[in-house]
């Protein structure tokens, strides 16, 4: 099987041990790539979810034997929990089947720009806003769930593309945008405030790549609802791809061009006939 080499690959919130988990899309996507360091970043088995049902699958057992084949073959695998694995978090430090075990990271890519890599759930307080989980209800949202599960258990039996109900209707929310954009101008304060260039980071399943004052915001989505990674090739460059039948870039930072990630309406057609928006690509600072 040919590989595509990345320098990095950052996925998070993959959700093990639970229905809503796209095993099948990641195992497909770790196959097809090597990379020299690969971060887990957060919520990648929900201990929440199997502590109250049983939900494990053997596609998600795959999932942890790969990860481990990755680390044994020389791939670097760093582990950073999230809220829904946070009692891993008192692992941090060791090295478990070869993978390290941290709080959070600093990584510094190969064009010298360093960013802070953390799951993003200290940055989910509630008096910084009410998140569009606790707007929508936690029962609705299990309805969203579970129509996003049966939409593409229907469009897989008819051939078609996944298309992921649940970010089309989080994105037609406007209390949630208000809420994700909000999250994202936190996170990159915070970064600026820091010294970093940019911050990496997952918790709110909404992968996004985005520049605000010369400090980038980039969250590599999930692999419950756009099934999503962040990538870094050997020039320094990060995209945002999503993973399913269809392979697409949604969204690309260099030292040279911005390509910021689609807007929500793109989320509504399947992603094999979005046209990235040319218009958008500006220089960066």
């Amino acid at each position: 099987m040919m590989q595509t080499r990345y320098r990095s690959v950052f996925v998070s919130d993959i959700h093990l041990g639970t229905p809503d988990c796209k095993a099948d899309y990641l195992l497909d996507f770790l196959d097809t790539i090597r990379c020299e360091h690969l971060y887990l970043v957060g919520d990648i088995i929900d201990l929440e979810a199997l502590s109250h049902r049983q939900g494990w699958r053997h596609e998600h057992g795959r999932v942890l034997l790969k990860l481990v084949e990755l680390a044994r073959t020389g791939t670097q695998v760093t582990y950073i929990p999230g809220n829904h694995d946070a009692p891993l978090r008192a692992l941090a430090g060791q090295c478990i089947a070869g993978i390290d075990v941290a709080v959070d990271a600093v990584h510094v890519g190969i064009d010298g720009r360093r960013y802070r890599v953390s799951h993003g759930d200290e940055f989910d307080t509630m008096d910084a806003g009410t998140s569009w989980l606790y707007i929508l209800g936690d029962a609705l949202h299990r309805v969203i769930s579970w129509g996003n599960r049966c939409l593409h258990a229907w469009r897989r039996r008819k051939g078609k593309p996944y298309l992921p109900l649940s970010i089309i209707v989080k994105s037609h929310i406007r209390h949630a945008m208000a809420y994700i954009r909000n999250f994202e101008s936190r996170v990159i304060r915070r970064a600026r405030e820091d010294g970093y260039h940019g911050h990496i980071c997952g918790h709110i399943h909404f992968g996004h790549v985005r520049e605000e004052d010369g400090v980038l915001y980039l969250n590599d989505g999930d692999w419950v609802e756009h099934c999503t990674a962040l990538v870094e090739d050997a020039t320094g460059a990060m995209e945002l791809l999503h993973w399913s039948e269809v392979a697409t870039t949604l969204g690309r930072i260099s030292r040279e061009i911005i390509l910021p990630s689609p807007t929500v309406f793109q989320a509504m057609a399947p992603l094999a006939e979005i046209p990235l928006d040319l218009s958008k690509i500006r220089r960066a600072a």
